[in-house]
């Protein structure tokens, strides 16, 4: 039997979600109209600065490896550590903080988050490096996730999506503009010293988080028994997959942006900073169109996104060999690929209601999934007889794959949808999934 998802608050003055939803996903609140609270934008703000760090070290890998006396590929598992920490660590901790307040988990984070970095700072080994890096991949996880819960219950139900996408538009904006300026600033510096600045940060973000987002009492009625109830809801894995799908599709080909643009389509290594700006400004603008719509039409959003990556990646593999057109094709693919990521995470709390911290946190997983099999399945693809349309041809494969879990999760929403109309109610959480249930005897 599913769990019933807790009911939707709503707050003061927030306009309240008339009448059915439609077939094709559509709601009739007007999302975009919605003014988002101050707190949203700043748990993006934060989101910015821990994301700058989960990216950064990329860039730093050969003075980092030179500092700790090891090789670069040694010096690459603090990027592997991490990912795994914010893949595995994000859900167990959402458990363990099940009980603390909202506000006072996000507290622990930052302060985990700045523990890593301080920790990495002084390390004089790669095993201490190691571990200050897991640390602040918990710290990071578990922030997202309690972030998350707190942004979109304060956004209320008309405006869910589009407070996600301000969480994942500070990934994006770190992804953008971050990472370049801290790997400058890391190199002209050191490393060390810009850990300590991130710890430093987040430091001061800790205080401001403090003062500045309301107290709450926790999970409310959340339980370890209520939070593994919540994940009964079938949409949810179809949710994940599709989400761990599409990540894996675009990872696949950026995770080897560099040597596709510079060998194969001729672009200049110095020109190559400006191509991932550019990537990075698609995908910042995807974030917010996909914020925008998807409170409203999710699945006639997010099934074209995927079909269009999914022919962008084709366009790719067959005539990117031009520098312009290469260029060109790179910034769409962000705009396009990204613009899902917030409509997956605003889903899967639309199904299980907001404060369910476990439901949220797999979302996370399911996207590191995507990141390390995307990945890795593109390099191998790279060294194989497929040579530089290799990891292309794999996003390719796995953008088309996401189609399947995406429209089963549209078919349902229709089917419930009409049901919801006929019965001149609009569906619950619990509603929405309870005809994917086999009948009980």
């Amino acid at each position: 039997m599913t769990a019933a998802a807790s009911p939707t608050p709503t707050r003061p003055g927030a306009p309240a979600v008339a009448g059915p939803p439609r077939p094709d996903g559509d709601t009739t609140a007007p999302a975009g109209k919605v003014k988002l609270p101050p707190v949203v934008w700043l748990l993006g703000a934060v989101s910015f600065v821990m994301s700058t760090s989960s990216l950064i070290v990329a860039g730093l890998l050969p003075q980092i490896s030179d500092s700790l006396g090891v090789r670069v590929s040694s010096a690459g598992l603090l990027i592997t550590v991490y990912a795994l920490g914010m893949g595995i660590g994000a859900p167990v901790m959402s458990l363990a903080t099940l009980r603390l307040p909202h506000r006072s988990a996000m507290i622990a984070a930052l302060l985990v988050f700045a523990a890593g970095h301080i920790l990495g700072a002084l390390g004089s080994n790669l095993a201490l490096a190691l571990v200050g890096r897991f640390a602040a991949a918990l710290g990071n996880g578990t922030f997202w996730v309690m972030g998350a819960v707190v942004a979109t219950a304060a956004a209320g139900p008309a405006a869910r999506t589009r407070a996600m996408s301000v969480m994942v538009g500070g990934m994006t904006l770190a992804n953008a503009v971050g990472v370049p300026l801290g790997t400058a600033a890391g190199q002209l510096v050191g490393w060390q010293a810009l850990f300590w600045t991130l710890a430093l940060i987040s430091l001061a973000a800790t205080v401001v988080v403090a003062r500045r987002v309301p107290a709450d009492n926790g999970g409310g009625d959340s339980s370890l028994r209520a939070e593994l109830g919540a994940l009964k809801h079938p949409r949810l894995w179809l949710i994940y997959l599709a989400a761990a799908l599409m990540q894996g599709g675009l990872l696949a080909f950026y995770s080897y942006i560099a040597p596709l643009l510079t060998e194969r389509g001729g672009l200049s290594t110095t020109v190559l900073p400006l191509a991932m700006l550019g990537y990075g400004a698609g995908a910042l603008a995807g974030t917010a169109f996909g914020g925008r719509r998807g409170d409203r039409r999710p699945y006639a959003t997010l099934i074209p996104a995927a079909a269009v990556t999914a022919t962008l990646l084709a366009t790719i593999t067959l005539w990117a060999t031009n520098s312009v057109a290469a260029v060109i094709l790179l910034v769409l693919l962000g705009a396009v690929g990204i613009s899902s990521t917030p409509i997956l995470v605003g889903q899967v709390i639309r199904i299980v209601g907001p404060g369910r911290a476990l439901p949220v946190a797999l979302t996370t997983s399911a996207f590191q999934v995507g990141i390390a099999s995307g990945s890795w399945i593109g390099g191998v693809a790279l060294t194989s007889a497929l040579g530089l349309k290799g990891p292309s041809l794999v996003g390719l494969a796995l953008a088309l794959a996401a189609l399947l879990p995406l429209s089963l999760l549209a078919a349902a929403s229709q089917r419930t949808a009409g049901a919801a109309v006929l019965g001149g109610s609009p569906s619950t959480p619990h509603s929405r999934d309870s005809h994917l249930h086999p009948p009980h005897s």
